[in-house]
Formats: C-alpha cells, structure tokens, sequence
C-alpha cells in the first residue's frame, strides 16, 4: 500500500468551507461530492440551511456539484431531490466506476474536477484512482453506519502512516 494513494490534495473542516473563487483559483470547475457525512449527516439525510446556502454559492459561480454515493438509488435520491443536486448511487468507491461515470456523464475535463469527501479509504482513493484532485473533509457526526465503521478502523492506521511520511495533517477552514 502507497500512502500517495490515500492522501488527499486539499483538507478542509467541512465542504461549506470551500468557497467558489478558491475552486475556480486551484482550476477546479466541478465538484463531486460524497452524500453521507460530507453533505448531510448520516443519520439525518434532509440536509440543512448551511447546505442550500453553499449549493446556491456553488450554482451562482457556475460551478457544478453531483453527489457520487455508494448508497442505492433511492436513498440518494431521497437525500438530493429538494436541492435539485444530480447524482451517481452506488458508485463502488473506492473503485473508479462511479466518479469516472460522473466525470463522463457531464463532460467534465479530469484536471477541473475535485472530489470531496470525509473517508481516505473510499472518497480519496477513489479520486487518486481516477486522477483527479481530492479534498478530505471531517465527518458532519461522529457516528458512523454500520458498514463504514469498518473503514475508519483501517483508516486510522493509513493517516499515521501519510503523517509519517508527509508531516501533520491539519484540517483548514479551506483550499
């Protein structure tokens, strides 16, 4: 195992700290974006009013956002309808399938796309496999599903791993 294939380019307290003009600065024109504990909790998938106001930001500044999950169909669905967001279920990460698919989908161009998320095992690698810049975010709650406790374990021991090589991580108030 490679640390470079976990390590994020960018690490950020939360994806509504990334504003459009630092985007469009660092080249990125399109955002891809995780669903559960990057955009809206886990646990409570309706989203908040800090999330329509960054989508808004994002929709002004002409800077697309499709949520790329690993959930099914309908629960992503449930999650994005009223932001009016497009998205890809079941993207397979930390395979490349769904964020290739995105990236595909939209005619997005690789060096202008950004994939946010809060999990280096998914999220990241997934970006890393596909070459496109990524960007760590904390998770919104400190719980997790059952199926990503799994990951946060092994994450754990990547991070120090990353450290060790590249210096402290530290999560900025964005990019």
């Amino acid at each position: 195992m490679s640390t470079e294939d976990y390590k994020p380019t960018f690490v950020v307290e939360a994806v509504f700290d990334l504003k459009p003009e630092a985007l469009l600065r660092h080249g990125i024109k399109a955002v891809l974006v995780d669903l559960d504990n990057t955009l809206v909790a886990w646990n409570n998938p309706d989203g908040t009013d800090e999330l329509r106001a960054w989508l808004d930001e994002m929709t002004k500044a002409d800077i697309p956002v499709v949520v790329v999950s690993n959930n099914n169909h309908r629960r992503v669905s449930r999650a994005v309808e009223k932001f009016g967001v497009d998205f890809v279920s079941r993207a397979m990460k930390p395979f490349a399938r769904g964020l290739r698919t995105a990236i595909e989908r939209y005619g997005f161009s690789p060096d202008e796309v950004a994939m946010v998320g809060d999990q280096l095992m998914t999220d990241i690698r997934a970006a890393n496999r596909v070459g496109i810049k990524s960007i760590l975010v904390r998770p919104l709650v400190k719980s997790d599903a059952w199926n990503t406790k799994f990951n946060r374990a092994r994450e754990k021991r990547v991070w120090s791993k990353i450290e060790a090589k590249h210096g402290k991580i530290t999560y900025n108030k964005g990019i």
